[in-house]
């Protein structure tokens, strides 16, 4: 698998049921899951044998420019010492922020189980997630 970001989260955020600098976005170590283009919510993960090993805070300083959506670095606290561990990037509140929705709710924006660090093998504790300084940042369109 590559990184990836949903093809129905770039949907979402072309018509406005994504909002990446106002709703919550949230980081969560996902374990046992292999992605899918069809996949539209955190549930859709767990339903597919997904399991979320911890989620990080809603991330601070949200910016998207030039197509690029980035944010401050974050920690996850994993809960389980488990194997192959990716990083899933979701909408956790409704788009205009606030407190998060169910998880059947909760929109998928992009799943990264590739690159320096991926997979993650956590023990319990805290696992440091770096977002790339490059051009790409925690994810680009286009």
């Amino acid at each position: 698998m590559a990184n990836a970001v949903y093809p129905n989260a770039i949907t979402g955020m072309m018509t406005g049921l994504i909002d990446l600098d106002t709703a919550s976005i949230k980081a969560a170590l996902v374990r046992g899951y292999t992605y899918s283009t069809a996949h539209t919510f955190v549930s859709d993960v767990t339903t597919a044998g997904g399991t979320l090993n911890g989620t990080s805070a809603a991330l601070t300083t949200p910016v998207v420019t030039a197509g690029a959506f980035n944010a401050d670095n974050t920690t996850v606290s994993a809960t389980a010492s488990a194997v192959n561990h990716g990083v899933l990037v979701f909408q956790s509140s409704a788009v205009t922020g606030g407190a998060d929705v169910a998880s059947s709710a909760q929109r998928v924006i992009a799943y990264y189980d590739t690159g320096t660090g991926l997979m993650i093998q956590p023990g319990t504790g805290t696992v440091a997630i770096n977002w790339d300084t490059g051009t790409n940042k925690i994810f680009k369109v286009g």
